[in-house]
């Protein structure tokens, strides 16, 4: 496993971290076999977020009673979790206490003493800058939270929070995969007006990311819910074995043989050749799963390899 410092910080992170939105239903040998499956792999970041659980803090209890993390494997670890998304109903808020109370909810439901790093989870369309500077500025000062950054958040959206927000945002986590790559697949069509591929969704948020030294975290790095152009119909699930993606499969098959990996790892590779600073988050339970993606990081496809799969993914270049 390649682990690199991530920038404005001093944290030394795995190239491909867990997460563990989808860990409520396991039991706690499951959950322990799972983040075990991620140390061996070499894997030292962990993704977690309030909201992932059928209550508020679900996952993050699971995770903290089936793993009990002693001291020292914990100052081993890199540890994330997100705010800003509530529950019954389900909103968006960055107000001051929300972000405070959530952060301090996840440290408990966690049993830590500090987070490594929160991000705001999803945009609130009634942010209020000025009071998550302050949120912030105070979860820094306690000791509570080391680093913050965002998810799922555009280039207008963080320039709005940089006008207020001290403390560096280090992490953007935006979701990505071969089948669902706009941010990197719009600028190969800059300019071809006609073309579906050539919009940009999301104000050029990978170029922006990488001028202000932001890590992307790709979300879903296999996923394959877009929508099939010679058909119009959502195609759902992932892409690995789905039979709507014959070309790509055909060409992952062939690489993953060639560097003597799963399937899975050619997908996080494809992720992690591009220059930008990346970490992919797998959310599989299955700790076979996990090692298999894993391996993605030891594996420098080529140029050439690189466009390969991008092309047999349906862009086009």
């Amino acid at each position: 496993m390649r682990t690199f410092q991530m920038p404005q910080t001093d944290l030394t992170v795995s190239q491909v971290a867990l997460g563990f939105m989808r860990i409520e239903e396991l039991s706690d040998a499951d959950i322990r076999a799972l983040y075990q499956s991620a140390r061996d792999s070499g894997i030292n970041f962990l993704d977690h977020a309030a909201s992932y659980g059928t209550d508020m803090h679900g996952c993050e209890q699971r995770f903290a009673t089936a793993v009990q993390l002693s001291p020292a494997e914990r100052a081993n670890l890199v540890i994330q979790s997100k705010c800003g998304i509530t529950k019954n109903p389900r909103t968006f808020n960055f107000s001051y206490d929300s972000i405070v109370n959530t952060a301090i909810g996840s440290l408990k439901a966690l049993k830590l003493d500090y987070l490594d790093i929160l991000l705001l989870h999803r945009p609130d369309a009634l942010v209020r800058p000025e009071e998550v500077a302050r949120a912030l500025d105070y979860l820094h000062s306690t000791g509570k939270v080391r680093y913050f950054g965002v998810s799922n958040h555009q280039t207008g959206q963080l320039k709005l929070l940089r006008k207020y927000v001290t403390q560096p945002l280090v992490v953007n986590q935006l979701k990505l995969s071969l089948t669902h790559a706009n941010i990197i697949t719009q600028g190969l069509l800059i300019n071809e007006d006609s073309e579906h591929q050539s919009i940009d969704r999301d104000n050029g948020i990978l170029d922006y990311c990488r001028l202000t030294d932001m890590t992307i975290q790709a979300w879903g790095p296999y996923q394959a819910r877009v929508i099939d152009p010679a058909t119009g119909k959502l195609i759902n699930g992932v892409y690995l074995g789905n039979p709507a993606f014959p070309a790509l499969n055909e060409v992952i098959t062939r690489l993953a043989t060639k560097y003597a990996v799963a399937p899975e790892a050619i997908g996080a590779a494809w992720i992690l050749r591009h220059p930008a600073p990346w970490q992919v988050v797998l959310g599989s339970t299955k700790p076979a799963r996990i090692t298999a993606g894993a391996a993605g990081s030891d594996v420098e496809l080529t140029h050439e390899e690189w466009y390969e799969l991008t092309v047999a993914a349906g862009h086009r270049v």
